[in-house]
């Protein structure tokens, strides 16, 4: 059992990676109901809460179905960042976690999220002032550095345990290298080992299948992986992870029938929340994801996008099913004649 807080979790538990424009509740539920462990709001600005913004009061919704769950934050001022922590802990979430991670230059130039890499001592004031501001358990995800040169997870994962947060997940990659290269877990397990190190500390970086899941747990020795980018229009990461930690063996892969089922839970939920046309056109970029590996999918992904009602959508999307039970049936059967064809007559 991993602990956060009073949070208990599994053995070696799968977190959903907070991600802009993606981690809304409507994803976070499918993503619960397929494996995930703990999950995270997309990030919300601490200027944007105090501002009473409307986005940002919005991504403060969560649902019970989904705990246990964190409300992610991010700022570069400590009196603002102290105030948002108050304000977030008032819907009540699991646990409170600052982001000091993203690279994104908007976020980044303007002194937060990983821009803070460049000042350990801000890092730590601004990690104290949430600490002060909520009763909830804080936590913090992050990089290795601002680039290659000043890589200082050591410094401060000691530094942030030491003003009281419960857990870090650390993406093993720089500020400077965005998403690209391969994310660098060896300085990920340096933190793990340190013997000052007493929280739980979760490893996050291009974890894309099951193997590689097992393969970085028994490596790294961390307490648990983050998974994002794998996780968008494929939920199923979650369980076909815990299955092959827990047998060895692989899952079978999630049927059309599935991925259909999920798509159109996913649409619903959308459009629950967040009304008709935003909840429409914020789906849009999940069609992709969920039909990927089908053959000739671009007339009706095409179609997927350019519709904007609920119904219609589904109405393809059954239709879609249809055509690829009758294509994949029509295969087998191509396939069977042609093996017959070449074996010798009894």
């Amino acid at each position: 059992m991993v602990r956060i807080g009073n949070i208990e979790l599994p053995s070696f538990p799968l977190l959903l990676a907070p991600m802009e424009d993606v981690s809304d509740p409507p994803f976070r539920i499918v993503c619960k109901e397929n494996g995930a462990d703990l999950m995270y709001t997309e990030f919300i600005s601490s200027e944007g809460l105090i501002r009473d913004a409307i986005k940002s009061r919005k991504k403060l919704d969560i649902f019970e179905e989904e705990r246990p769950v964190g409300i992610q934050i991010f700022g570069g001022d400590e009196e603002a960042m102290g105030l948002s922590s108050q304000i977030v802990s008032t819907v009540n979430p699991d646990l409170v976690d600052i982001n000091f991670g993203c690279p994104v230059k908007k976020v980044a130039c303007r002194g937060a999220g990983a821009g803070v890499l460049k000042d350990i001592d801000l890092m730590v004031r601004l990690t104290k002032a949430v600490v002060n501001g909520t009763t909830k358990p804080v936590t913090v995800k992050t990089r290795l550095g601002w680039d290659e040169n000043s890589i200082n997870i050591e410094e401060v994962a000691e530094r942030l345990q030491d003003v009281g947060i419960a857990a870090l997940a650390i993406h093993g990659r720089t500020r400077s290298q965005m998403y690209k290269g391969e994310a660098d877990w060896t300085k990920i397990a340096a933190v793990k080992n340190n013997p000052r190190i007493q929280i739980p500390i979760f490893g996050n970086g291009d974890i894309d299948s099951p193997q590689k899941a097992l393969e970085y747990k028994n490596r790294y020795g961390v307490d648990g992986i983050m998974i994002g980018r794998a996780a968008i229009g494929y939920p199923w990461i979650f369980r076909e992870v815990k299955h092959y930690l827990q047998t060895g063996n692989e899952l079978a892969a999630p049927t059309l029938e599935e991925r259909v089922y999920v798509c159109k839970k996913h649409l619903r939920e959308s459009v629950s929340w967040k009304g008709l046309v935003v909840g429409v056109n914020e789906m849009r970029r999940h069609y992709t994801n969920y039909l990927k590996g089908l053959p000739n999918i671009k007339e009706f992904r095409n179609r997927l996008v350019t519709l904007k009602e609920v119904a219609e959508i589904e109405a393809v999307l059954d239709e879609l099913y249809q055509y690829y039970q009758g294509f994949m049936f029509e295969k087998q059967a191509i396939e069977l004649i042609n093996y017959h064809e070449k074996c010798p007559v009894d």
